[in-house]
């Protein structure tokens, strides 16, 4: 099924067409310095619609022609042409963050398979203190970047993308090295705040892909950018596996902090971003300001797919948050293997990852050719169903298998939700409405989490794997019906 919603009855598939974004309400085409139906000149008109017929010329180059970024060719009515200047490098802008996100995830998640032990180091003897503390910690962060993702979005699409990917990075590397020198377990609660509130390198970095990759490369673009999530999230908790057991849990923190360093100057000195921010016009009787902004930047999530894709990534990041806090000590209770606790719950951990690396970009190039609304059902049903037999496992090698197989659905569901939004919104909505979908995946974050924790403390660890699986597919259920609807309403509206 086509993306950008059906094409009308009798005509062609318009997925592809120039300068339209895949949205069930096209732009008007630009007139140029006609008079516009309120009687405004072309110079008056809103400045959307201009840069909407900007991304018509770039998206209309063809295959390695598309290097320049869609401002290149933004001149305004009255304004002079700007001096020639270099074509936007793109593609190494593509590659840099896709390995500066490599480091940055490796970092994150190099404390996971370890971190209930580390609290162990820290006082905490009780198992149950240890299921609730490694919880709370990582639910602290997702709330605060819940409530902070939305704001940074809209900050983004004033101020540029750039900025965002090296302030998330530097507060990274800042809270990432703090938490070696902790000695409480509050510590560690209050980095993880810090770091909820400040970073948020993902969203950063796709907001950026999306408004710099040219349209028929957005979903090779942040299908890329999710693959550099899941290799940075399947290393790092096998290095952290590793290095623990070797240095310490102290050790670790810092070379996570390292790693963080090293993607902050990838990103300095090899993205390349040239933004230029929307130019608003106050009309009689709108608000102005940030809170008439964000009113209007809001306002997408009155079209369904983007309000269904929201909520489609608040679910799928609270599914796959949900067990990290209790797999290590539910591998622990696990018949043990010849490797230790912390190497085998980092392997399980890493082969989700691996997998869903290389998913991601079959799935994200496989979308651009078919069309991202199926590929997000498949997988989302197929996610569902893996997660049920994990409730039965016996065996740590068990659960490895079925996490490594699950791991392929996963690689297919974060990219075609974001391709999707990036083809139903226009460039200058595109950092907000990323902030949404991380604020709804930090939420989904905050209570998945909480929610398993509870069903692993007061009943068992099978409950909270079955929780999980019914949560997958009564997401794949209501994605399905969206997409359907979509798909009967469109001729009507067509008509």
């Amino acid at each position: 099924m086509d993306d950008a919603g059906p094409a009308t009855p009798g005509k062609a598939d318009r997925r592809g067409a120039p300068g339209q974004p895949d949205d069930l309400t096209p732009d008007p085409p630009s007139t140029g310095g006609s008079a516009a139906p309120d009687g405004r000149s072309g110079s008056d008109r809103e400045p959307g619609l201009r840069l909407s017929a900007t991304v018509s010329r770039v998206a209309a180059r063809s295959g390695d022609g598309a290097d320049d970024s869609p401002e290149d060719d933004d001149v305004l009515p009255g304004e002079s042409e700007p001096p020639a200047r270099k074509a936007l490098n793109w593609r190494r802008t593509l590659y840099a963050l896709w390995a500066a996100q490599i480091l940055a995830l490796i970092a994150f998640s190099m404390r996971a398979p370890f971190l209930p032990y580390y609290l162990a180091d820290l006082g905490l003897a009780d198992r149950d203190a240890q299921i609730w503390w490694s919880t709370v910690i990582g639910a602290a962060g997702a709330l605060c970047m819940a409530i902070a993702a939305p704001i940074w979005g809209v900050v983004s699409d004033r101020y540029g993308r750039k900025p965002m990917v090296i302030r998330a990075m530097l507060f990274a590397a800042f809270t990432i090295g703090l938490m070696a020198l902790a000695t409480s377990p509050w510590h560690l609660f209050g980095l993880r705040l810090i770091e909820g509130a400040f970073t948020g390198t993902v969203t950063a970095c796709a907001a950026l892909v999306a408004a710099t990759v040219p349209r028929d490369r957005v979903g090779f673009g942040l299908g890329l950018i999710q693959t550099s999530v899941f290799s940075g999230g399947s290393l790092g908790p096998l290095f952290g596996g590793f290095l623990a057991e070797q240095i310490g849990y102290r050790w670790t923190c810092a070379v996570g902090a390292l790693f963080m360093v090293v993607g902050l100057l990838i990103v300095v000195f090899l993205v390349e971003e040239r933004f230029q921010p929307v130019r608003r016009r106050a009309v009689e009787g709108e608000r102005t300001g940030l809170r008439g902004g964000l009113g209007r930047q809001f306002a997408i999530l009155a079209v369904p797919v983007v309000a269904m894709m929201v909520i489609a990534t608040l679910v799928i990041r609270g599914t796959s948050m949900a067990v990290q806090p209790i797999l290590p000590i539910y591998v622990a209770e696990l018949p043990p293997l010849r490797i230790s606790n912390d190497e085998m719950a980092g392997l399980v951990l890493g082969a989700q990852g691996l997998t869903s690396a290389i998913a991601a970009v079959f799935f994200g190039r496989l979308g651009d050719r078919i069309g991202h609304r199926g590929i997000l059902s498949v997988c989302a049903v197929g996610a569902g169903l893996l997660y049920l037999p994990m409730a039965i496992v016996t065996q740590s090698w068990q659960l490895l298998i079925l996490q490594a197989l699950f791991g392929i659905t996963a690689g297919g569901l974060v990219p075609a939700a974001n391709a999707l939004v990036a083809h139903a919104t226009r460039p200058e909505q595109r950092g907000v409405v990323f902030g949404l979908m991380a604020g709804a995946g930090s939420l989904g974050a905050f209570v998945g989490p909480l929610a398993v924790a509870g069903l692993a403390t007061s009943g068992s660890f099978a409950l909270a794997f079955l929780a999980i699986g019914a949560s997958l597919l009564l997401m794949a259920a209501a994605t399905i019906y969206v997409f359907g609807h979509a798909a009967r309403e469109t001729p009507t509206a067509a008509a």
